[in-house]
């Protein structure tokens, strides 16, 4: 082990222990980095036109910018990747004290089923272009569970199974990060053009872009109760992550690639975050918190959201999506393109 590797590990007490101070102070710089970012995403809303983007919008933009022109230091990268993780799941969850039992009945038997069917066809669709292009079929796993689940989430849970390469989870994730991103920006503008109502755009949006921040940021430009409904709709869909790569998994044991390739000690990753969101709208649900508290919380739950679409933006790499060509490119689009589509027909036609 190297001197350089040495000097970056966490610091142990006798007990063995990463001491937790150190761990804080590793932290530090990212999350600097981060809530500075948010910070002047909401100074630039100051501004007389910028007003109209969300925070969120606008520090997924500056957390890009920094990354690919400034670059980011790698003393931040811990914290980055913190609130990317940690910081978005407890925004979420956080979130739930914003609804109610009442508004996740809303999504109804019609909603989950235009959700599934979307899942379904998007994934089903993305490999078999991925046959037609001619990407590796591991890297076109990726990236149609991450275009049709829930984005970096989803490349990463699907990888336990799938196992690729780490320049195939680096090139998904970049990639369903871009077009998520582009989605955040089109559809509030393609939701006034098509006259969508809350209802059915938050729906369009829950049921189409791929993570969740992306989803929150893009849903709430088009008022509050669409931000409800998507975030919903979002959650909901989040929470078929896991049948779908346990059926990924039988299906790779089926391959003869199951078990034999898996590596060691590797644990799929479940969004038990959603537990805590599902929660969150339990405990508003019984009216048991002031509204006061439950109003002083949204503002906060806004900015750890602004913090994780800055961590989203530093850790997006434009340069990956040149790394292995444009077939995988075109896929990430094609992907993209029908999930948009599809899950907007079906809400037009039975929504």
């Amino acid at each position: 082990m190297s001197d350089a590797t040495i000097a970056t590990l966490p610091r142990k007490e006798p007990d063995g222990h990463a001491s937790a101070a150190g761990t804080a102070l590793e932290l530090a710089p990212g999350l600097l980095l981060t809530v500075a970012i948010a910070g002047l995403a909401y100074g630039l809303r100051k501004i007389p036109g910028i007003d109209t983007f969300s925070p969120m919008i606008l520090a997924i933009l500056l957390g890009i910018l920094f990354h690919n022109v400034v670059g980011t230091p790698a003393r931040a990268k811990g914290g980055v990747v913190f609130s990317l993780r940690r910081i978005l799941r407890l925004a979420i969850i956080l979130l739930g004290l914003q609804l109610t039992a009442s508004q996740v009945v809303a999504v109804g038997g019609t909603g989950i089923g235009i959700i599934i069917v979307t899942l379904i066809a998007t994934f089903t669709l993305t490999k078999a272009m991925g046959h037609v292009l001619g990407v590796e079929r591991k890297l076109a796993e990726l990236i149609a569970a991450g275009t049709s689940v829930c984005g970096a989430s989803a490349v990463i849970a699907t990888n336990t199974v799938t196992d690729g390469s780490d320049e195939d989870v680096a090139y998904a994730v970049a990639c369903v990060t871009v077009f998520g991103t582009l989605s955040m920006f089109l559809y509030p503008m393609l939701g006034t053009l098509i006259h969508l109502d809350m209802h059915h755009y938050g729906l369009w949006a829950g049921s189409s872009i791929h993570e969740i921040a992306q989803v929150v940021a893009a849903a709430f430009q088009h008022g509050k109760e669409a931000g409800d409904f998507g975030t919903i709709a979002k959650l909901s869909r989040v929470m078929l992550l896991a049948p779908l790569v346990m059926t990924l998994g039988v299906i790779a044991v089926r391959r003869g690639a199951g078990a034999s390739s898996a590596k060691p000690g590797r644990k799929t990753p479940m969004p038990w975050f959603v537990l805590g969101f599902i929660a969150m709208i339990g405990v508003n649900s019984l009216d048991i918190i002031p509204s006061d508290a439950t109003h002083a919380v949204t503002p906060v739950t806004t900015f750890l959201l602004t913090m994780a679409l800055a961590a989203m933006g530093l850790e997006t790499d434009i340069r990956k999506l040149k790394a292995k060509g444009v077939r995988p490119l075109a896929l990430g689009a094609l992907a993209w393109i029908f999930i948009a589509c599809f899950s907007l027909a079906l809400i037009l036609t039975i929504g």
